[in-house]
């Protein structure tokens, strides 16, 4: 057992943390995202959090790794279909709310790629996390910043 790590983070959640370098991305997908199939294209390391939401996944993983600062946007979102425009997604508010706690951008270091585009760059990750959120649109990629 560690101090000072968070117990939602698995051992294997870690390792991968752990191995990332500068400008790694981790997608964290809610339960409805295609985790398994994304991650087949590229090898990417595919790992479940069943039974965690992705708010407390994102602020357990910022508590140990930092947002890439030489990025305009570290923290990238699914944007809405057309078909859900007036939908309100209130997650997107608490991820706001968790980047801010560990980074001085806030809100200004999200960003958003349109829906098969985020698919795309989810492939090219490192690893993707399935998480067991019922939230919809709560998907959200993280690039790793330089530990100075």
């Amino acid at each position: 057992m560690l101090k000072n790590i968070p117990s939602i983070l698995s051992p294997e959640l870690l390792k991968v943390l752990d191995e990332m370098g500068h400008a790694d991305r981790i997608c964290i997908g809610d339960g409805n995202f295609p985790g398994a199939s994304m991650a087949k294209p590229q090898n990417a390391v595919f790992l479940r959090a069943d039974g965690h939401g992705v708010n407390e996944l994102l602020d357990a993983i910022l508590q140990v790794k930092i947002l890439d600062a030489y990025v305009e946007h570290p923290a990238m979102l699914m944007q809405k279909m057309p078909c859900d425009e007036k939908l309100d997604i209130p997650i997107w508010h608490e991820f706001e709310k968790t980047i801010a706690k560990y980074d001085g951008r806030g809100a200004a270091a999200i960003g958003s790629y349109e829906r098969f585009e985020f698919y795309e760059q989810a492939k090219t990750c490192y690893c993707i996390l399935q998480s067991g959120e019922t939230s919809i649109y709560a998907n959200i990629m993280l690039q790793k910043g330089v530990v100075k």
